[in-house]
């Protein structure tokens, strides 16, 4: 019972501090690793001794599965070499470099041992890059770079450290490092692979939610024990399965055995990062005690761990500019369509928080070592600096750099353009089914397709003392909503309706909200920002250029008519103003069906796209 009571307090310490950080807009992760600290020293606290076995098997295995089935395929690949040369070359790179230092400053280190903590310290962990990256705004390259690199980065540490250790023990030659390094990564990208085609195969004939959701809490566990007793990297075998499972999630699973997942694993990565930060910091009383037997002054601990700290730091910041001038030379980013400045370079060597892993893995060095409690201060010192002194300056340096992350506007345009090209192929797919319809199904299918599209094109208006048809929709119908969710409520009260019945209709209403909901924040969002460029193209923007927009546009139809538009663009052919296909007359595509004129823009102040009507892309 008192096991259990210290459990539940921890929780709800963890998702109180968590919501306490957020509302005040303070990092959680930072926050709690304060909080920690400051709860390792109040009387009654039991003391926390972390163990490798607990995190390395159960945290880091859903930790790393809850990442990868999130990180795109696609974008992984595209920036695979600097994900390579990060997760590999600078492991590799601060492992050495630190062993180096710390071996001097230690009288009577042993290498093995010194290479053993440079093992320790070199990984930035995957939960505090990507949440502080992804909270602050970063841009996506980078976070897709972070992401790649602390997913892969632990299982090369983890292997150095092995392979260090083993060295202590007279057990290990350059071709068994080699062969060590080959096994677990060829070996644990096999067995990641192996469990995907099960696990694909599997979920193909499946459609019960609850049970696709329940068989992924078991693959990220399952696969890491398979690779770890086959002697591969447990860590490469879970974020391959992952990775891949992610990529072809859409073509595997239903619909509701997609959202069903994806919900619940963004449930219990928020619960797990938040509370290995609190973990960390209930880590510091009993590691600082431990110091006193060390039989080294003050100074010199103060010293090696600060230097150690200070080390890995510069030493992933020289990485990072040689590798980018020496070995990668980034092409144009997909995004922007420019090559990524020297400033981006800076912020990636920036932002290399270190977190549990770190921690973890220090408790695998041999507890008969020399100045074993030093070295699990210097990995606390070098996950407690990382986390403070880069995680809280990383908002301030990305805003004096200039680096700023996505833009929501952007956003929008590409999403319209996409649900356009979507609505083309099914509408051609419409054509070609054969049908009897004496309902008029056809029409309503078209009409409700349009309707989608006309709101996601109309989230782009930025007229912001104006409420677009979409806004007013959603301002009533969430208002009808709540009228029929009390109705709904008081039918329950009575008890003259199945319970069932009665959750299968709030259901519906609570998905409805929610879309609407999402739908307002975007809104919200793409109202405080402004517009740049998909970085799509076809041939007829290629060769017709922007034009400067006409002064006090109108839409002349709509005067005629005496109708309102929402928003207006302008053919860049003729120069003729229309209102765009949120409006309710659609003129400006009323304009291409009769003058063929590809090519029109925005009309509105502070846009400055361009749509082409033929091939449906904008830039």
């Amino acid at each position: 019972m008192e096991i259990a009571f210290y459990l539940v307090a921890l929780a709800v310490t963890v998702l109180a501090g968590a919501a306490i950080a957020e509302r005040v807009g303070f990092p959680a992760p930072l926050g709690l690793v304060v909080v920690g600290v400051a709860g390792s020293y109040v009387p009654g606290v039991p003391g926390v001794h972390l163990s490798a076995d607990v995190v390395l098997l159960g945290l880091l295995p859903p930790l790393l599965y809850a990442a990868a089935i999130q990180t795109s395929l696609v974008d992984f690949n595209a920036n695979r070499r600097s994900i390579l040369l990060l997760s590999v070359g600078l492991v590799a790179f601060t492992t050495v470099g630190v062993a180096v230092l710390v071996h001097a400053m230690l009288p009577g280190l042993e290498w093995w041992a010194a290479f053993a903590i440079g093992a320790v310290v070199a990984p930035p962990d995957a939960v505090a890059a990507t949440s502080i990256g992804r909270r602050i705004g970063l841009p996506r390259r980078i976070v897709t770079i972070l992401e790649g690199e602390s997913l892969f980065n632990d299982a090369t540490a983890l292997v150095s450290l092995r392979t260090a250790i083993a060295a202590g023990a007279g057990a290990v030659t350059l071709w068994g490092v080699a062969g060590d390094f080959v096994i677990a990564s060829v070996g644990g990208a096999a067995i990641g692979f192996l469990f995907f085609l099960v696990v694909a195969r599997l979920r193909r004939h499946i459609t019960d939610p609850i049970l696709d959701t329940a068989i992924s809490f078991v693959v990220p566990f399952a696969t890491y024990i398979v690779s770890e007793e086959l002697h591969s990297s447990g860590i490469i075998s879970v974020v391959v399965v992952g990775l891949l499972l992610g990529h072809k999630a859409p073509t595997v699973q239903t619909a509701q055995s997609r959202i069903s997942e994806r919900m619940n694993w963004r449930t219990i990565a928020y619960f797990l990062e938040n509370t290995v930060f609190m973990l960390i910091g209930l880590q510091a009383r009993w590691i600082v005690g431990d110091v006193s037997n060390s039989g080294l002054s003050a100074g010199r601990v103060v010293a090696v761990c600060g230097l150690t700290f200070v080390a890995c730091v510069v030493l992933r910041l020289v990485w990072v500019f040689a590798a980018r001038y020496a070995l990668v030379r980034p092409g144009k980013d997909p995004d922007s369509g420019v090559v990524p400045p020297a400033s981006y370079t800076f912020l990636l060597g920036w932002a290399g928080m270190r977190g549990v892993v770190t921690l973890a893995a220090a408790f695998v060095i041999p507890a008969d070592t020399q100045y074993r409690e030093v070295l699990l201060l210097i990995a606390f010192t070098v996950v407690a600096g990382t986390l403070f002194v880069q995680g809280l300056s990383l908002p301030w340096v990305a805003r004096r750099l200039g680096v700023s992350g996505p833009d929501p506007l952007e956003d929008a345009l590409a999403r319209a353009t996409v649900l356009q090209q979507a609505s083309k192929a099914g509408f051609r797919k419409l054509r070609e089914l054969e049908y009897d319809d004496p309902h008029d199904v056809f029409d309503l299918l078209k009409q409700r397709i349009e309707q989608r599209n006309f709101a996601a094109w109309e989230r782009l208006g930025t007229t912001a003392d104006e409420e677009a048809p979409s806004e007013l929709y959603a301002r009533v119908r969430l208002a009808m909503i709540n009228a029929e969710r009390a109705r709904v409520l008081e039918i329950r009260s009575s008890g003259q309706v199945a319970s069932e019945v009665i959750a299968d209709v709030l259901t519906m209403l609570d998905v409805e909200e929610s879309m609407l909901d999402i739908s307002q924040q975007e809104r919200h969002e793409i109202r405080t920002t402004s517009v740049r460029r998909t970085g799509q193209s076809c041939e007829d923007l290629d060769t017709t250029p922007a034009i400067e927009t006409v002064e006090d546009p109108q839409c002349v139809d709509c005067l005629r008519e005496g109708t309102r538009w929402v928003a207006l663009r302008q053919c860049l052919v003729c120069g003729n103003v229309g209102c765009c296909d949120s409006s309710p007359r659609r003129h400006a595509t009323r304009h291409f069906h009769d003058t063929q004129h590809p090519v029109m823009e925005s009309a509105e102040p502070g846009e400055d796209w361009r749509w082409c009507y033929i091939h449906h892309a904008t830039a």
